[in-house]
């Protein structure tokens, strides 16, 4: 058991309760009987698009992307210019972190101020019900947040494998916003000038879900949208997690090798008047859930690139009609994310109180 560093309760460790050979999960771990994982959801045969990157035009890819975010608000893209070797080294790596000696990881022991470091729940709520899984939490952009000391020194080249891959993926985010954008029939520009241009916020979640001796009780993590712009999730190659909501359905994505998965967040969906927040809900973010599992850990990378921290967002002016008001209230991210940090993942019902009353 550790020292609080802010946190309601002392942190227990995920990976501590899943190596100590337990046979059964904390009470505190167990989630109510509709929020459980079942076997028949896990199985559903629909899947989320995938998009080919390597040979497409602005307009194809604008074109896909957009059909992808109105339907889905999630979709893959494959041969998407990141090399496979760094994607490959960056899972690898991230690995060695989490099975070195807890000692080594207590060092990064974050707090509920800012998350950033080793941690192992979301919310401050006391009592509440925790999701079965650890993560490291780091900053990229802006520079000013940016903080490599902050960042494991082990395994020796953790830091300069990670700041390659942040750079190709900013780059990769930059090419995905100009394609929204161009699908909302706006100048190409557009959707980047309302995250701030240049200004924009980025950072890392890696997420480690141990074992689980009971993974029919519990999720590695809760049913959430997200609270940022847009989201590039690296996830394990060979054991399944990830679920998306599709209507009343959950659907299991299937990973494919060195493939991203992209989701839109809360804060594009708020900038486009019937969608959200920018998008004022044309794109969606949707809700989204991690099963753990009993034979394999799992290992996978959030990467979030988010408008810039104080600038108030609205939805976008040239998408706002008569027929299509705008939906959200306007709010910077870091008063939504102080939003959703106190009070952890909750489905979708986060953004939706945010709603002007029409």
């Amino acid at each position: 058991m550790d020292s609080n560093h802010g946190w309601p309760e002392p942190i227990i460790r995920v990976q501590s309760l899943s190596e100590s050979g337990t046979e059964t999960i904390p009470t505190r771990y167990i989630k109510p009987p509709s929020d459980r994982p079942s076997i028949e959801a896990s199985s559903y045969t629909l899947s989320i698009p995938v998009i080919d990157l390597s040979a497409m035009s602005k307009e194809e890819m604008a074109s896909a992307v957009s059909a992808a975010c109105r339907e889905w608000g999630f979709f893959q893209v494959v041969n998407h210019g990141v090399r496979p070797e760094l994607v490959r080294h960056g899972q690898e790596i991230w690995r060695g972190f989490f099975h070195l000696p807890i000692e080594e990881k207590q060092r990064y022991a974050n707090s509920p101020t800012t998350y950033e470091g080793y941690g192992s729940r979301l919310g401050v709520e006391k009592g509440a019900s925790l999701d079965w899984g650890d993560y490291y939490f780091l900053h990229v952009l802006p520079s000013c947040l940016k903080n490599h000391e902050k960042w494991p020194a082990l395994p020796p080249d953790l830091r300069d494998i990670t700041d390659e891959y942040s750079r190709e993926l900013l780059n990769l985010c930059g090419r995905v916003m100009e394609a929204m954008s161009i699908g909302l029939g706006l100048d190409p520009t557009r959707l980047q000038e309302s995250f701030g241009g240049t200004e924009v916020g980025a950072c890392l979640r890696v997420n480690y879900y141990p074992k689980c001796p009971q993974p029919e009780l519990t999720l590695g993590l809760s049913s959430h949208s997200d609270p940022g712009g847009m989201t590039v999730l690296l996830v394990d190659n060979h054991v399944r997690g990830l679920q998306v909501r599709k209507g009343s359905d959950w659907v299991t994505v299937e990973p494919i090798r060195d493939a991203f998965i992209l989701n839109v967040g809360d804060q594009i969906q708020s900038l486009f008047p019937f969608c959200q927040v920018l998008s004022n809900a044309i794109y969606k973010s949707v809700e989204h859930r991690v099963m753990v599992n009993a034979a394999n850990e799992r290992l996978s990378m959030a990467f979030f690139y988010n408008p810039k921290a104080d600038l108030p967002l609205s939805p976008i002016r040239e998408l706002i009609t008569p027929d299509r008001p705008a939906l959200y209230k306007p709010m910077s991210f870091n008063e939504y994310r102080l939003y959703i940090r106190q009070r952890g993942p909750r489905g979708k019902s986060q953004v939706e109180s945010l709603k002007t009353s029409q």
